[in-house]
C-alpha cells in the first residue's frame, strides 16, 4: 500500500471522531444560548416551553413517523415511561423559565447543571448503584458552591431565581433517570418524540391553568421561540446525542459544563449581567463539583 494511501485511511479513521467532536462543540454552543433566547421572549415559563416544545415536535415529525412505519409502534411499556419523563422534563423548563425571568440567565442555568448530582443520589436510592469517594466528595463541592450562590442572592428575587434553577436540575436529573429506563429498548428520536407529547400537553396546561397569554407577543419573542425550537431542543440537543454515540462519556459529560460558564460570558454583552466575585467562586465550585460527581458516578458504573 502507498503511502497516499495509508494516510487516506488514516484520515478515514480519523473522521468520524473529528466529526463527533465538532458536533459536540456546535451543539454545546446552540445549547448555551438557551438562557439568552428565553430572556430575550420575555414570556411566561410554561408558554416559553410550550412554544419550544412544540416547534421541536413538528420538526421532528416527519423523521419519527419514518421510524413508525419502519419499525412499527414502540413497545407500550416504553411509551409510558417515555410520556413519564416528559413531564419531567416540562417541570424542568416550567422551573428554569421562571427563574430565568426571575433573576437573569446565568444563575439558574448554573443551578440547573446540578443535575448530575441528582441523577447520582436517584441512582443509589432507586437502582441500588453504589457511589464511591469521588462522588460524595464532587457532591459536597457542588452544593458549597451552590450554596455560596444561594447566600449572595438570597436577600432578593435574584435568590427565588436560584432556587428555581437548583428545582430544574432536579426535575432535569428525574427525567434523565426515566428516560435512561425507556432508552433500554428505544432509541434515541422517538423516545424523544414521545417524551415531548406529554411534556408539550403539560406545559399547554399550566398555561391554561395560569390564564398565560399565547398569542398577541411580538416579533422579537416570536424569534426567540423559533431559535429555542430549533437552534437549542433540535440542533443542539440531536447533536449532543450524536456526539454521545461517537465519543466515550467521559469526555462528552465534562465537556457538556461548559455550557453555563458560556451562558454566563454571552449574558455580560447581550443581557448586561455582570456577575459578582461570590458567583464566579460559586460558579467554579459547582462546576468543578459536578465534574467530580460525572467521574465518580461514571467509574462506579464501570467498575459494576
Amino acid at each position: 500500500m502507498s503511502r497516499l494511501s495509508v494516510a487516506m485511511e488514516r484520515q478515514r479513521a480519523r473522521s468520524p471522531r473529528w466529526r463527533a467532536y465538532s458536533a459536540l462543540t456546535v451543539g454545546i454552543l446552540s445549547i448555551s444560548f438557551s438562557a439568552i433566547l428565553v430572556r430575550w421572549a420575555n414570556a411566561p415559563g410554561a408558554v416559553n416551553g410550550f412554544y419550544r416544545q412544540t416547534i421541536a415536535m413538528i420538526a421532528l415529525a416527519w423523521p419519527f413517523f419514518r421510524y413508525v412505519r419502519r419499525h412499527g409502534a414502540p413497545p407500550r411499556r416504553e411509551t409510558l415511561v417515555a410520556l413519564a419523563a416528559g413531564l419531567l422534563f416540562a417541570a424542568d423548563l416550567i422551573f428554569w423559565n421562571t427563574g430565568i425571568l426571575i433573576s437573569g440567565a446565568a444563575t439558574p442555568t448554573l443551578m440547573a447543571n446540578t443535575a448530575p448530582l441528582w441523577v447520582g443520589l436517584g441512582a443509589m436510592l432507586f437502582f441500588h448503584e453504589h457511589l464511591g469517594r469521588r462522588f460524595w466528595l464532587g457532591l459536597a463541592l457542588a452544593m458549597a458552591g451552590a450554596a455560596a450562590i444561594l447566600g449572595a442572592d438570597i436577600s432578593g428575587h435574584v435568590g427565588l431565581g436560584a432556587l428555581m434553577g437548583l428545582m430544574a436540575g432536579v426535575f432535569y436529573g428525574g427525567y434523565m433517570l426515566v428516560m435512561q429506563r425507556s432508552r433500554r429498548k428505544l432509541p434515541a428520536l422517538p423516545a424523544i418524540w414521545i417524551a415531548g407529547v406529554s411534556a408539550t400537553g403539560l406545559l399547554l396546561l399550566t398555561a391554561l391553568v395560569r390564564q398565560d397569554p399565547l398569542t398577541g407577543y411580538s416579533l422579537t419573542t416570536w424569534l426567540s421561540f423559533l431559535g429555542l425550537g430549533l437552534v437549542t431542543q433540535v440542533l443542539g440537543q440531536l447533536l449532543v446525542s450524536y456526539s454521545l454515540g461517537a465519543l466515550p462519556a467521559s469526555i462528552v459529560s465534562p465537556t457538556l459544563l461548559a455550557q453555563p460558564a458560556l451562558t454566563a460570558l454571552w449574558a455580560i454583552p447581550l443581557l448586561g449581567e455582570i456577575p459578582t466575585s461570590w458567583h464566579v467562586a460559586g460558579g467554579v465550585a459547582l462546576i468543578a463539583g459536578v465534574y467530580l460527581v460525572n467521574r465518580g458516578h461514571g467509574e462506579e458504573k464501570i467498575e459494576d
